[in-house]
């Protein structure tokens, strides 16, 4: 992430801190709950050993695999350019939808290079687990396979503040560097000499280095600053990014609130009863494999030195006794019925009973049409925002830097030009649903005889059809060729 020079908007470096303090504290509330979520799901090594239940974990992981797939699957064409509409019936617009084409052919080529799979499936996990994620597209150094680099950027780091447009457009990453890391990092920054000779015996020292991305009135501001533990600040970088590198997106959001809020904040009551239900079942099958015990104390047994191993010979005296096993008060069944009410809502709630892949047996083809729609309508509000939180900016991102690249041609962007669509398997869902509908008239309208059929324009429903299931540009012929009856050349 190389910035412009200094743009004479940029903020003074104490507004800034007192800025991103005032936001921290407006975060606070939320972190002990993100803890939470992370501790019974994703927990920290050190911290395993204290979850007894594995579904959340395993569900959690799956609904970000699954999300990947469904919205932006690798080495697939998610995504697709196409002219506007006013274009799409004209015979200029064939020049255009093919340099679209090899426009978003361009793109894909360049995500399947980079790290883009792997980054967005760690954001996903920070959405699924938390409600939020945070991407950083960056440009990648000339000579590497791809002009793009990724890095999803752990919620932990962040602070995010929502502008007035509703996005989360301004986001400040605190950051514990070593001095070698912040050179590397900022080459044209001046250190001072407190840090470069603050490293002692052992591990380097590690300093607190604070990036802040935010709009401005021209496009979107970038600072970076070195915070000393005496209070002093130096800055580091300072520029101007023409779109936001960090592109930070939500699974949904309550009115007033900038974080969102994730399935798994929505399953946790479920998760932790599901957890000590599991315990409890673990101890009372070590209680049945063991026994309680009870002893006399005849002088002669002595309760310490007792192994329950198989052909152990527990001395005991003459007429007491002994070592007499303790009955116990019940049994556990009923917790099994709990057990497996909790997970079905745990899965439920995490989606896995809907994005998974189903097993019983085979499905219909009306089976999986009513499955995707049914997915479709549970993650209709979810895709909404992802899609204009998430995707929108992400494409966007990147086109502009193969654009100032020269890997792809100037395009006007959200103009009369250029259109984005979305070819995943979540976007198509509707697309095939208007399909079937249309064919299902088309075959109504053959059975009324030939007054009814001479009613629809053949080539006109064919280029419907093929903009809602996004048929590639190439397989139609030319409007004005197909007008005359004229097979192109």
């Amino acid at each position: 992430m190389t910035p412009r020079p200094t743009p004479p908007e940029s903020l003074p470096l104490e507004q800034m801190l007192a800025r991103h303090a005032r936001a921290l504290d407006r975060r606070r509330p939320f972190e002990a709950f993100w803890q939470d979520c992370y501790d019974q799901t994703l927990p920290e090594p050190g911290k395993a050993a204290q979850l007894f239940d594995a579904t959340a974990a395993d569900a959690a992981e799956q609904l970000a695999a699954s999300l990947l797939a469904e919205l932006c699957p690798p080495w697939s064409r998610w995504f697709g350019l196409a002219p506007a509409r006013p274009l799409d019936d004209s015979p200029a617009a064939r020049a255009t939808a093919l340099a679209l084409e090899d426009a978003a052919e361009m793109l894909q080529l360049h995500l399947d290079r980079s790290n883009f799979a792997l980054e967005m499936h760690q954001a996903f996990l920070d959405l699924v687990i938390t409600g939020t994620g945070i991407i950083l597209v960056e440009e990648a150094a000339p000579g590497e396979p791809s002009a793009l680099r990724f890095a999803a950027v752990p919620l932990r780091e962040t602070v995010l503040e929502e502008g007035t447009s509703g996005r989360l457009d301004t986001i400040w990453r605190a950051r514990s560097m070593t001095a070698a890391a912040i050179a590397a990092r900022y080459p044209d920054a001046t250190l001072p000499a407190a840090v470069l000779h603050a490293d002692g015996e052992g591990e380097p020292a590690r300093h607190r280095v604070l990036e802040a991305v935010h709009p401005d009135a021209h496009a979107t501001s970038f600072t970076a600053l070195l915070a000393g533990d005496d209070g002093h600040v130096w800055p580091l970088a300072e520029g101007r990014f023409a779109e936001n590198p960090f592109i930070a997106f939500r699974w949904l959001k309550a009115p007033g609130e900038t974080y969102g809020r994730g399935p798994v904040g929505k399953a946790l009551p479920d998760i932790r009863t599901a957890n000590l239900v599991v315990e409890l079942v673990l101890k009372n099958a070590s209680i049945a494999a063991t026994g309680i015990w009870q002893a006399e104390d005849d002088g002669v047994l002595n309760p310490a030195t007792i192994r329950l191993v198989p052909g152990a010979i527990i001395p005991k005296a003459p007429g007491s006794a002994g070592l007499t096993p303790l009955a116990a008060p019940g049994r556990f069944d009923v917790s099994q019925l709990v057990l497996n009410d909790l997970r079905a809502r745990i899965r439920t709630a995490l989606l896995a009973d809907r994005l998974s892949p189903q097993r019983e047996g085979r499905m219909t083809a009306t089976e999986v049409m009513d499955r995707s729609a049914e997915t479709a309508r549970r993650l209709g509000a979810t895709y909404g925002r992802l899609q204009s939180e998430l995707l929108t900016p992400l494409v966007t991102r990147c086109l502009a830097i193969l654009r100032r690249r020269g890997e792809i041609a100037p395009q006007t962007q959200d103009g009369q030009e250029l259109r984005l669509r979305y070819a995943s398997p979540l976007a198509q869902v509707q697309g095939r649903a208007d399909a079937a509908n249309t064919l299902l008239f088309l075959q109504a309208v053959g059975q009324l005889g030939p007054d009814a059929a001479a009613q629809v324009d053949a080539a006109a429903a064919t280029r419907w059809l093929a903009r809602s299931l996004n048929a590639p540009a190439e397989i139609l012929k030319p409007l004005q060729a197909t007008q005359n009856g004229v097979s192109p050349a």
